[in-house]
């Protein structure tokens, strides 16, 4: 429960008429044009991640070239303002700067930016992807991010046990890869412990990469037993997450942005924010 300090909402500063109707075009999705802003948003991410995708292949890249590089560019200045209008629609800009979503639009128009210097970099504006998530608000699916939320504390709560397990794997793979090493030695591939080890994570994994494998009949019975542990292992880390998720109750949430946090997740009849305690609306 958020304890409101209202000596700090009193002289919390209000968002004037332009900046009150930018926040709900752009924030809101349950408004006409605030649907509009997010389904052009989300067309654009599209065309733009597809654009720098279909750019990284060379054949494509020497025809259209120069089209992709202008049409990333248009993207890029395009989410630079709309990044600007979000910084400039809220009342504390440094709190949406620092929000999950702040950090990934404003990654989402580095990469151009700083490709400038280092051209290779510009590939990496492909994280746009990320903001898909925002596909959420759109479709009225905020109600998920609570089942987000419950996984996310569930691992939390796990983490304690699961590094302590991950402890003991590390462990046995020491132990398995140095008994692989002594079975198979450096003749049938396994030309020091390191690689040895190397081998027992891939084994252990069920990853099998086969780059490294057994020879003898000892180290192919060994590697039998180690397979079947390995499917053990990895069901452990499930069982431990599993144990701590708990089934919350359902309530009635909105896609409702604060102005002051922008953080969403708010209950229908909310009047001022969960998070930091702000009014919803000014």
């Amino acid at each position: 429960m958020v304890k409101l300090n209202y000596n700090e909402i009193r002289h919390t500063p209000s968002l004037s008429p332009i900046q009150r109707n930018i926040h709900d075009i752009i924030f809101e999705a349950d408004t006409l044009w605030g649907k509009v802003f997010d389904i052009t948003l989300l067309i654009l991410i599209f065309l733009s991640v597809t654009i720098t995708a279909l750019d990284s292949v060379d054949s494509l890249n020497i025809k259209y070239g120069s089209f992709f590089n202008t049409c990333e560019w248009v993207f890029t200045i395009l989410f630079t303002i709309e990044y600007v209008l979000r910084l400039y629609c809220v009342a504390k800009p440094f709190h949406y700067a620092i929000s999950f979503f702040g950090i990934i639009d404003l990654v989402a128009i580095l990469p151009n930016y700083v490709g400038l210097f280092f051209p290779d970099v510009r590939f990496l504006s492909v994280v746009r992807i990320l903001r898909f998530f925002r596909v959420f608000r759109l479709f009225k699916l905020v109600h998920f991010t609570h089942e987000v939320d419950v996984l996310v504390e569930s691992l939390k709560r796990s983490i304690k046990r699961i590094g302590i397990f991950t402890f003991y794997v590390f462990i046995i793979v020491f132990c398995v890869g140095s008994v692989m090493y002594i079975i198979e030695g450096p003749e049938n591939g396994f030309t020091s412990i390191p690689i040895s080890v190397y081998w027992a994570v891939v084994t252990l994994t069920t990853v099998g990469y086969g780059d490294i494998s057994p020879k003898t009949p000892l180290g192919q019975a060994f590697s039998f037993f180690i397979m079947l542990l390995g499917y053990g292992i990895i069901a452990i880390p499930t069982g431990i997450v599993t144990s701590e998720m708990l089934i919350p109750k359902k309530k009635v949430i909105t896609t409702q942005s604060c102005p002051f946090c922008c953080r969403e997740g708010h209950d229908a009849d909310a009047k001022y924010c969960k998070y930091c305690g702000k009014p919803l609306e000014d």
